[in-house]
């Protein structure tokens, strides 16, 4: 009931993943980023100083950086610690009582650390949508594109992925800036994502969007 060890992976190239089947351009003037549950708690299982999560942690900075220099809003998951049992829900189940309310639990990766005028919300579910304002504060920001990154691609990100496509809102999965239990359900979270939900891309194609709609303006 417990997050399982995990062994070092080589994340999937995106030539490996089935192609989307939506069209969608990224747009970031409509786009939001998403860093989802970078949390040491959940960070913990995998191996340090090693693929994949040495990659993820680079590949999210650099998202976060130019996303932030082209003024798209950033959001962060987190969840808390002892969290009462209703607040907890099912997941209990299947997880047993999650994080303790500690910094060694709760902190975002200091790499990743939000920064003044990041959104942080809390996390209570597998998708960031759920119990959260996350759809009000993008609509009131004109945004219908949400850029996902972090982690657990098969669990919180594809659960995301999923209900934002509900809500019409675009999701782009960044597949080299998520990581998994494995690489197994790492490419099984994206080809659904591609299949069903959004567009599956990567951490070079994204920049390259972002920064030549910055040189375009």
């Amino acid at each position: 009931m417990t997050l399982p060890q995990i062994s070092s992976y080589e994340p999937p190239r995106l030539t490996e993943i089935p192609p989307s089947r939506a069209d969608w351009q990224f747009r970031p003037d409509r786009a939001a980023l998403l860093v989802h549950d970078m949390q040491a708690y959940f960070c913990r299982p995998f191996p340090p100083d090693a693929q994949p999560l040495a990659g993820l942690i680079t590949q999210i900075a650099r998202l976060l950086d130019a996303a932030r220099a082209a003024g798209m809003p950033v959001f962060y998951t987190a969840q808390t610690g002892d969290q009462f049992p209703a607040d907890r829900g099912l997941q209990a189940d299947l997880w047993g009582p999650g994080m303790r309310a500690t910094p060694e639990h709760e902190a975002i990766l200091p790499q990743l650390a939000p920064q003044h005028g990041d959104h942080c919300l809390v996390k209570h579910r597998y998708s960031a949508f759920q119990r959260s304002n996350l759809s009000t504060l993008m609509r009131a920001r004109g945004r219908d594109q949400l850029l996902i990154t972090g982690i657990y691609a098969h669990i919180g990100c594809l659960c995301t992925a999923a209900e934002a496509f509900q809500r019409d809102i675009q999701p782009f999965a960044v597949s080299d800036a998520q990581a998994d239990f494995d690489l197994a359900r790492h490419r099984m979270a994206m080809a659904w994502i591609a299949g069903c939900s959004g567009v599956v891309t990567d951490t070079a194609h994204t920049l390259t969007a972002i920064m030549g709609s910055a040189n375009a303006a």
